[in-house]
């Protein structure tokens, strides 16, 4: 892995909350951020009193090494949203002004916390679809903006041993969002839901309050039947 090839891109602790609809009894549970990069979710939950841990190939990289790779690749990241405004809903977040704030202010909350965190062992290098924990280690997963939203870039195959790995590692898995970069309905999507079906594994797509990329409205929650 080359971190010239990653796009570190962190989302705030409120985006969290709403894209997976985490209640106040949510955050006291044991949880794994998969994926997280260089989100402000494990920092600020953790200030909290929360118990997280975040798992990323990023994390194999010190902090000085990420945010030279976000500098990098900001100011391109921002010019291809302004340049395709009309795939978002700009209702809670209002520009791309706004939208460059919020995203900063949860990489530099990330970046402040790393080191330290990597030290508490909040911070973890791994990728799916092998993860290093015990059956049921966590009460609940979270995966943000990784499974489903890169169908092209991941097969079916992968998506499958991706989502029974985090159903084994957790309770419960919430995984935001279902569409894939064009908007669309991933069409991984149905495979997935029908092969933790013959696992004993229920699931549940559940509308979500939180709207940024257009069509992306729902999160997939998976649990086991046992």
């Amino acid at each position: 892995m080359e971190l010239e090839n990653i796009v570190p891109w962190g989302r705030s602790f409120d985006e969290y909350q709403t894209m997976f609809m985490l209640k106040s009894s949510d955050l006291q549970k044991d949880i794994l951020g998969c994926g997280d990069g260089p989100a402000a979710f494990n920092h600020q939950l953790s200030t909290r009193g929360g118990r997280v841990t975040s798992i990323d190939p990023i994390y194999a990289f010190s902090a000085a090494q990420i945010k030279t790779r976000i500098d990098e690749i900001y100011d391109e990241v921002l010019s291809q949203v302004s340049n395709n405004k009309a795939d978002f809903v700009w209702k809670n977040i209002k520009s791309v002004a706004e939208l460059a704030q919020i995203r900063m202010q949860a990489m530099n909350d990330f970046l402040t916390d790393y080191e330290h965190g990597k030290q508490q062992g909040r911070y973890l290098a791994g990728a799916l679809p092998t993860l290093d924990f015990e059956n049921e280690q966590f009460d609940l997963a979270l995966c943000s903006h990784f499974l489903f939203l890169y169908s092209e870039h991941f097969s079916l195959d992968q998506h499958i041993k991706s989502v029974l790995e985090l159903c084994r590692v957790a309770k419960e898995v919430r995984i935001y969002p279902l569409v894939s970069l064009d908007g669309k309905k991933s069409p991984h999507l149905d495979a997935v839901i029908n092969k933790l079906k013959k696992h004993n594994i229920k699931t549940l797509r559940q509308k979500v309050d939180y709207e940024f990329q257009q069509g992306a409205t729902e999160m997939l929650v998976a649990s086991s039947n046992s």
